[in-house]
């Protein structure tokens, strides 16, 4: 579960050099007004300028455990995606961001997980790529989702790679052989020191009569900043890419 303007500001710090213009779909406020802490940070997705971007990240959203079908806005996302295809700009896709993407260009589907997948765990790099050039193997990252990309599926396309898992076997990065532009991260490495213990708070605030798993290998009282490195180096490594891939454009 995500706060918008967290995750703003979260991006805003992890890619500082970036000029950011931030979204949202339109579909999701069609017949109610739009939340004027929403108006204020972001505008209405406007896919006619999709061309004048460098790069577009599609971010996570708290409805993993909803069908594509029935999420209000899947459409819009869709053409979204459509023209993303068409520019061929660098893309970045984020926990539902990239489950809704990985479904609608390649078919993969998506499983629900017995339980939240929460917490900060080691990683193994089973496919390198440009992104996480300078990360070691046992590198850290956080994740925090209901649900799981099916993997058989995926092992079985060979316009996919699994780049890197967790030490459980789960999702942290799939990238695109056919379109190198496109990668899927599972991880919210975006995330800062404090917001697994947010989110955790923010999913015992809203129902409280719930019971929620909190995160493993991390401390809700006194939390680390434990990806760090990881995050530093896999948003500057998309930097670059994104800077020569604009050049190439141009020219």
């Amino acid at each position: 579960m995500h706060d918008k303007l967290d995750t703003q500001k979260r991006f805003t710090k992890v890619l500082p050099e970036a000029n950011l213009t931030f979204f949202y779909p339109r579909m999701h406020y069609l017949n109610r007004t739009v939340p004027t802490e929403v108006a204020m940070i972001s505008e209405p997705l406007d896919i006619s300028r999709v061309s004048e971007f460098d790069g577009f990240i599609i971010t996570g959203a708290p409805i993993d455990m909803i069908d594509f079908e029935n999420v209000t806005y899947i459409e819009e996302i869709r053409c979204l995606l459509q023209a993303l295809d068409k520019y061929k700009i660098q893309q970045l896709y984020f926990c539902w961001g990239a489950m809704a993407a990985m479904n609608y260009f390649y078919g993969i589907e998506k499983r629900i997980l017995p339980e939240k997948f929460f917490g900060v765990f080691p990683h193994l790099i089973t496919n390198q790529n440009l992104l996480l050039n300078g990360l070691s193997q046992g590198f850290i990252a956080p994740h925090a989702r209901y649900a799981e990309m099916d993997k058989e599926q995926i092992m079985q396309d060979s316009r996919l790679s699994i780049n890197a898992i967790d030490d459980g076997g789960h999702l942290f990065m799939v990238s695109a052989n056919d379109h190198p532009e496109r990668n899927f991260i599972f991880s919210h490495i975006e995330y800062g020191k404090n917001s697994l213990r947010d989110e955790y708070n923010r999913e015992i605030k809203a129902h409280p009569d719930r019971k929620y798993k909190k995160p493993e290998h991390y401390s809700l009282t006194s939390p680390l900043f434990q990806w760090q490195n990881t995050q530093n180096t896999f948003f500057n490594n998309w930097f670059e890419e994104v800077k020569k891939s604009k050049l190439i454009l141009d020219y």
